[in-house]
C-alpha cells in the first residue's frame, strides 16, 4: 500500500472520539458580547479557556514561560487555552471588541491527555476551519439571547466548536505547532492504528511488536518514529495510557481493586505500585490531586 493509500484510508477512522469518550470535557459559557478596556483571566489549576473573537481588534498578553507574550489580533479568531495560562485582553476603552467565551473543564486537568499533548496557547483564524462558522453560526444564535436550553446549548455547541478545533490539530500539526505527544502521534498515519488500538484496549498486553504490526512498520522503524512523535516509547505510552484510564474510572467511583483487575493488572498492589513508580503518589493520593499538579 502507498503512503497516499495510508493517508486515505486512515482520514476515515475517528482517531478522537475514543480518547474524548473516555477523558471528557465540559465547557461553561461566561461571556457573550462586548469586552472593553483591559481584561484578565487568571490561571486556574484544572481550567482552560475558549475564546472566540468575533470582531474588532485587541492585543493579546499571555504567560509564556516567566515572561509575558504580546500579539496583535486583527481578524476573527479562535483563542484555545487548554492548560490554566495566565492571559489578557486589551481592547479599546470604548466601542470593544465582541467576544464568545466558554471555560473548559478537562476530566483529569493536567493529566487529560489532550490537554499533555496541546501546546499552552492555540491561535487561529476562524476560517482556517472548514465547517466551523456553522457551529459557531448557531453558538451566537444561542448565546446572543436568552431562550429555554439557551446556556445548555451553548456549552454543547463550545464542545463541538472544541471537537472541530482538534481535529483540525490532528489534520494539521505542523500549524499548530503541536509538540511530541498524543495528538501528533495520532496524525501520523502509520503510528494512528496502533496508538488506536491501544486506547481501545489499555487492559490489553501491547508489546512493541504487537503495536509495530498494527502499523506495518519493522520494529526498530516504529520505535523510532513512534519516539518522533510521541515523545516517549512505545511500553512508556501504553502504560501512562493505562493509568491514565485508571485515575479517569478511580474519578467515577470504582474501587481501586475493581481497576487494577479491569485494566489487566494481577492484583490492587501491582497497580498501585506501577502507579506510585508513574505518578509518584498511590491510586488514592494521585485522585486526592485531580490531576491538577501534572
Amino acid at each position: 500500500m502507498s503512503l497516499i493509500d495510508v493517508n486515505s484510508s486512515i482520514t476515515s477512522i475517528d482517531r478522537l472520539s475514543p480518547v474524548l469518550e473516555r477523558f471528557r470535557v465540559d465547557a461553561t459559557l461566561f461571556h457573550a458580547g462586548p469586552l472593553c478596556g483591559h481584561q484578565t483571566f487568571d490561571a486556574q489549576p484544572g481550567r482552560g479557556f475558549l475564546h472566540v473573537l468575533r470582531r474588532g481588534e485587541m492585543d493579546l498578553l499571555y504567560r509564556d514561560g516567566k515572561q509575558l507574550a504580546r500579539t496583535h489580533l486583527c481578524e476573527a479568531t479562535l483563542l484555545l487555552f487548554p492548560r490554566a495560562v495566565h492571559h489578557e485582553f486589551i481592547n479599546p476603552p470604548v466601542d470593544g471588541s465582541d467576544f464568545t467565551c466558554a471555560t473548559l473543564d478537562f476530566d483529569g486537568g493536567l493529566r487529560n491527555p489532550i490537554v499533555q499533548s496541546l501546546p499552552d496557547v492555540i491561535l487561529l483564524p476562524l476560517q482556517a476551519i472548514d465547517g466551523l462558522q456553522a457551529t459557531l453560526d448557531l453558538l451566537f444564535a444561542e448565546s446572543d439571547r436568552t431562550r429555554c436550553g439557551s446556556r445548555l446549548l451553548a456549552n454543547r455547541l463550545f464542545e463541538v466548536v472544541l471537537i472541530q478545533v482538534l481535529r483540525w490539530i490532528i489534520d494539521h500539526p505542523e500549524q499548530a505547532q503541536v509538540s511530541p505527544g498524543m495528538m501528533l502521534g495520532l496524525s501520523d498515519p502509520r503510528l494512528a492504528k496502533a496508538l488506536m488500538a491501544v486506547h481501545a484496549a489499555p487492559d490489553a498486553e501491547w508489546t512493541l511488536e504487537r503495536m509495530a504490526a498494527l502499523a506495518g512498520m519493522s520494529r526498530s522503524a516504529f520505535a523510532a518514529a513512534f519516539k518522533t512523535a510521541t515523545g516517549t516509547t512505545p511500553a512508556a505510552y501504553s502504560l501512562d495510557w493505562k493509568l491514565n484510564v485508571a485515575t479517569s474510572l478511580l474519578r467515577a467511583g470504582r474501587p481501586v481493586k475493581q481497576v487494577a483487575l479491569e485494566l489487566g493488572f494481577a492484583d490492587a498492589p501491582t497497580f498501585s505500585r506501577a502507579f506510585r513508580r508513574r505518578t509518584g503518589d498511590s491510586p488514592r493520593e494521585g485522585l486526592n490531586t485531580r490531576g491538577e499538579a501534572g
